[in-house]
């Protein structure tokens, strides 16, 4: 069978780290691995177990079950060949087929709230005379780091009933594999795996692994079974006294449980960003490289929580995000390791009150749940009222100015060197839409701020409002000088008619602004970043690391915006079932689709702008599921004819059963 190279799993752990590799089993990623603990939830990931190889014995001779790619470019292993059969619900798992005949399921998984990964092998059809072995592959390290051979690694095992454990490195957590086989020590480096992924982002992309030893079973005896966790958390929650066996079979069963209670596939896939940090939770921004970010995360909580009812999980981000609060902004980064936050964000206090005025008329909180997000808000807009860092400040026409020289405040962020691509210096479209959203939801609790938002909101009409090209500026008073414009087309000016409570455009100049969108920035994958007309346009998203973020939003398309672009679509059409019917088969089923490309499941973070439109970025990527969900459940919802996610998916399952594609 032809398996797509391009096609990657996610299991997520619910702990900020994660399981992931493409479907051929051939690692392309520097983050694919087995077992990638965070040790400071969600942050602090290390990757233990990168893979393995694997290998049966029959009477008829050795069969692979694996492959792997080595530099320069050779493929050891022909065992990607022999896969039979892929699929990703509920988890990954394949089948290969020998070419006597034999065919062999292996499926992964990992426990949710736990460090675990599950993976299991068995037979299918009559039992034969078949011996398994594999060898896994460890590391130890950072998961943006590769790892060398050393002499530091310690290969030393300890070996007890039904485990095997290593503690490769002080300072990282050891490594414990529950099992029902038997553990051969054979300690040898294996060098110079090629991830081609790597290589094609102009990245460094050779590593070196460790192979401690072999597990080997008789699969005539039944099902092989590896559970790979931290010793720490194997000494503290597997006790000798449950078998391996007994051990997958519980979580298994729990896992197959917890996982069809989920209405569809995309709630399943906004499980995996809603994760642990302290106490509370927060939101991952994209598997595989992105941690919690306070833009991405407060944009992606309206899907993600508000538009499939996890009200709480909503809830307990807002008030965790709420003692964050700092001159009226947010953190936009905590960094992986040890360090201050990073505030280098002007939208990301405004996306809060966005998120917490909807949490609000969802849920109807208590007074005192209220009062914390009411006093966060007041906090925001008091802090940019007055003025705070990086030039943020509220103008005497009302809007609200920001920016500095060599920063990067928008949601359009790319830095290279100290080149910021897409400055933004001035008042950039987007942020006095939330700006006057943020004004005109605290104007309904508190009197002080109506004559501010009134103020703002005429000098958007009059003063954004491009009369030659008739359509929105992109910045006014660009780097702060009264009167300056960029008249760039970018697509931010969409959230002036869609994507946020309050509307500031109406009518006809509603209808232009939607019509420029979507005559020169819409691709099936999302909103073009910049118009094809426009210097620097850049048509894909490939190269090295400048090249790309020299791209990243010079063209490239960004399926989160298709969100607010729909909804300003629908309004526009003033909300019809006809609009909405039409909404859905022109520019929602088309990223549905897209969840059997990429990230299985998931939306891609970006794609290039021109056909075909190949997914580029994250794979797993949290505001362009949240979005999409949002669409879904929120803007396309009130036609009754319409069909829902659930029922799209079930007649998809049936259209993939009635072909010959897997």
């Amino acid at each position: 069978m032809n398996i797509s190279t391009s096609k990657e799993w996610l299991e997520a752990d619910g702990l900020g780290a994660f399981a992931s590799g493409p479907s051929t089993g051939i690692r392309t990623r520097r983050y694919h691995a087995l077992l990638l603990a965070a040790t400071t939830p969600p942050t602090g990931r290390v990757v233990l177990v990168n893979g393995f190889d694997a290998w049966v014995k029959t009477p008829d001779g050795i069969f692979s079950l694996s492959s792997q790619r080595y530099s320069p470019d050779v493929i050891s292993g022909d065992g990607a060949q022999r896969i039979e059969a892929f699929g990703w619900e509920p988890w990954p798992h394949w089948i290969f087929k020998l070419e006597n005949g034999t065919r062999i399921e292996l499926e992964i998984f990992t426990v949710k709230g736990q460090p675990t990964t599950c993976v299991a092998w068995k037979l299918l059809g009559p039992r034969k005379d078949v011996t398994l072995h594999v060898r896994p592959f460890l590391s130890g390290r950072d998961y943006h780091s590769l790892h060398k051979s050393n002499s530091s690694f310690r290969f030393e095992a300890e070996i007890r009933p039904d485990r095997v454990s290593w503690r490769p490195y002080l300072g990282i957590p050891g490594v414990t594999a529950l099992t029902n086989g038997a553990y051969s020590h054979e300690p040898n480096w294996y060098y110079n795996f090629l991830y081609a992924e790597e290589r094609a982002r102009g990245l460094d992309c050779e590593e070196d692994l460790a192979a401690p030893g072999v597990f080997s079973w008789n699969l005539a005896g039944g099902k092989a079974v590896l559970l790979f966790t931290t010793s720490e958390h194997a000494a503290a929650s597997a006790p000798a006294s449950v078998k391996p066996t007994e051990l997958f079979h519980r979580f298994r069963d729990a896992e197959q449980k917890r996982r069809e209670k989920f209405q569809s596939r995309l709630d399943r896939a906004a499980d995996a960003y809603i994760v642990k940090r302290g106490g509370g939770k927060t939101i991952v921004a994209g598997y595989p490289w992105f941690t919690d970010w306070g833009r991405d995360t407060l944009i992606a909580l309206r899907g993600l929580c508000l538009a499939t009812g996890r009200l709480q999980e909503a809830r307990d981000i807002l008030v965790a995000w709420s003692t964050t609060v700092s001159e009226g902004m947010l953190p936009n980064r905590f960094p992986d390791r040890d360090g201050q936050p990073e505030f280098n964000s002007v939208d990301a206090s405004l996306w809060y009150i966005i998120a917490a005025y909807e949490y609000m008329q969802a849920a109807r909180p208590l007074n005192g749940e209220c009062k914390k997000l009411l006093t966060a808000i007041d906090a925001i807009l008091n802090g940019y009222h007055q003025g705070t860092r990086y030039g943020i400040r509220a103008d005497g026409d009302g809007l609200l100015a920001c920016g500095a020289p060599g920063l990067q405040l928008t949601w359009m962020d790319a830095k290279v060197g100290d080149w910021v691509v897409t400055p933004r210096i001035g008042k950039p479209v987007e942020v006095q839409a939330l700006w006057l959203n943020a004004l005109w939801i605290a104007a309904q609790h508190d009197d002080r701020w109506k004559a501010l938002f009134a103020r703002g909101r005429e000098s958007f009409r009059t003063r954004f409002w491009d009369h030659d090209r008739g359509c929105l500026y992109d910045v006014i008073d660009v780097n702060h000088q009264e009167g300056a414009v960029d008249a760039t087309l970018r697509p931010s000016q969409i959230f002036a008619v869609g994507g946020l409570p309050l509307a500031l455009l109406e009518d006809e100049q509603a209808r232009l602004v939607v019509e420029a969108v979507e005559d020169h920035l819409v691709t099936p994958l999302g909103l073009r970043s910049l118009g094809p007309e426009e210097r620097g346009y850049t048509p894909n998203y490939t190269g090295g690391v400048a090249q790309r973020d020299g791209s990243y939003h010079q063209g490239t398309a960004w399926p989160w915006l298709m969100g607010p672009f729909v909804e300003a679509w629908v309004r526009v059409r003033r909300n019809t079932d006809q609009a909405r019917r039409e909404a859905r088969q022109r520019f929602l089923e088309p990223l549905l689709r897209h969840l059997e490309e990429a990230g299985l499941g998931h939306i891609s973070e970006i794609a290039d702008a021109e056909p075909p439109h190949t997914p580029r970025g994250c794979p797993f990527q949290a505001w362009s599921v949240g979005e999409v969900l949002r669409l879904d459940r929120v803007v396309l919802a009130q036609t009754a004819e319409a069909k829902t996610l659930k029922t799209y998916e079930k007649q998809r399952r049936k259209e993939r059963r009635e072909s010959t594609l897997v």
